[in-house]
């Protein structure tokens, strides 16, 4: 059977891969802290749950209209009204079945085969692959450490050429946690407006920012910016819903009509009982929202003191999302458990494999000098697992 070019590019998800092979060696009966999850470890607040249960009893379980439901939309305009000063109709808005096939549409909506998308590295593992399913041609912009992973303006000038089309923008970021100040982003609008890119701006962690610092919705920055920029957000990391499956984006009326309808021709509409409830939690009790944050920060604390008092471990304090994304640089080529450790595929297999713990190799994020580590577990496992980790990186 003939398997097509495009889906033989794509590779698979590095993250889900280890993630099963720890829930593997759990089911074994194996002690294993895993660190790779994307997704909070608190149970969805109740006051959503409610909206949801009153929908199934109702018989809310048909079809609704592909792009999602009026009353969803409209909240989600309320939303953007509410959190970052934007004005959208719901004709600019499109729910999807998750962020992540939001961001998919919005690929395929606009990159024609053979266009570049620039996207700053690290990157979320996904990025590349939806861009080399749509024909397009992945262009990295390098960041390190030392810029706390961010690219400058500079750098996006240099990577424009006649052939870009998009440039995908996530701030907080998955894998390293950077947030772009309001200044850093101006300088990056100054750039987009002078061109002829489309910025797809993934906001999925907005409400996850610490140590007092700001978060900046890309198109607030200018007018001109919301007719080139696709917002793409959701329910999953704000309200623990990342089951549930709902995402949306939000761009000018062509754009959205566009992914409406390949959304149409895909999957149809997004799951009709989770759509009022996800409407309950944009629009409902807050106060949850602030709980987990706090959580999230507390265990952002100690994880970075933790990994930066190791030796050999070089650790950025992310400002956003629940990720930590060390540099382990300085411990490949050494011995550890008896294996030479030749970079993060190598350094996550061993600590899986002979210490019970779980990371994401930094390599399929663009940067194969560091590994990930999420925060979304509890304190003491947290604690357990860096002990773990603390164990190896002494006995190297």
């Amino acid at each position: 059977m003939k398997i097509s070019r495009h889906v033989k590019n794509i590779t698979q998800s590095m993250t889900l891969a280890l993630s099963a092979k720890a829930k593997l060696m759990k089911k074994n009966g194996i002690d294993v802290v895993g660190f790779g999850a994307g997704e909070p470890d608190f149970d969805t607040p109740e006051h959503i749950k409610i909206v949801a249960i009153e929908d199934i009893q109702k018989g809310v379980t048909k079809y609704t209209p592909a792009s999602g439901t009026l009353e969803l939309k409209e909240a989600i305009c309320k939303k953007f009204k509410r959190d970052n000063g934007l004005d959208y109709a719901p004709e600019q808005i499109i729910v999807s079945p998750g962020a992540k096939f939001s961001l998919y549409i919005a690929i395929f909506a606009l990159c024609d085969p053979g266009d570049e998308v620039i996207i700053p590295s690290p990157y979320w593992l996904t990025y590349p692959e939806q861009v080399k399913a749509a024909g397009g041609t992945p262009v990295f912009i390098k960041t390190s450490i030392a810029t706390e992973f961010k690219m400058t303006p500079e750098q996006l000038k240099k990577a424009i050429t006649p052939r870009a089309s998009i440039l995908i923008l996530n701030s907080p970021s998955n894998p390293t946690g950077a947030l772009y100040t309001r200044e850093e982003l101006a300088k990056i609008a100054e750039v987009i407006l002078e061109s002829n890119i489309t910025v797809i701006s993934d906001e999925i962690y907005e409400f996850l920012v610490y140590d007092g610092e700001e978060f900046v919705s890309f198109p607030s920055l200018h007018p001109a910016l919301k007719e080139k920029t696709i917002l793409v957000n959701g329910v999953s990391k704000t309200y623990s819903m990342t089951g549930w499956r709902i995402g949306y984006a939000a761009g000018p009326k062509e754009a959205i009509s566009a992914m409406s309808r390949l959304q149409s021709h895909s999957t149809s509409n997004p799951t009709s009982f989770t759509q009022r409830a996800s409407a309950a939690a944009i629009l409902g009790d807050q106060s949850c929202v602030e709980k987990m944050r706090l959580a999230f920060d507390e265990r952002r604390q100690y994880m970075v003191k933790r990994l930066s008092a190791i030796p050999g471990i070089q650790c950025a304090t992310p400002k956003g999302a629940f990720y930590a994304f060390p540099n382990v640089k300085s411990r490949y080529g050494k011995k550890l458990a008896g294996k030479i450790v030749q970079g993060s595929m190598d350094l996550s297999n061993i600590l899986l494999e002979d210490f019970r713990v779980a990371v994401v190799p930094g390599l399929p994020f663009g940067d194969d000098e560091c590994i990930r580590l999420s925060y979304a577990l509890s304190m003491e496992d947290i604690k357990k697992g860096l002990d773990r980790i603390e164990e190896a990186f002494r006995s190297i």
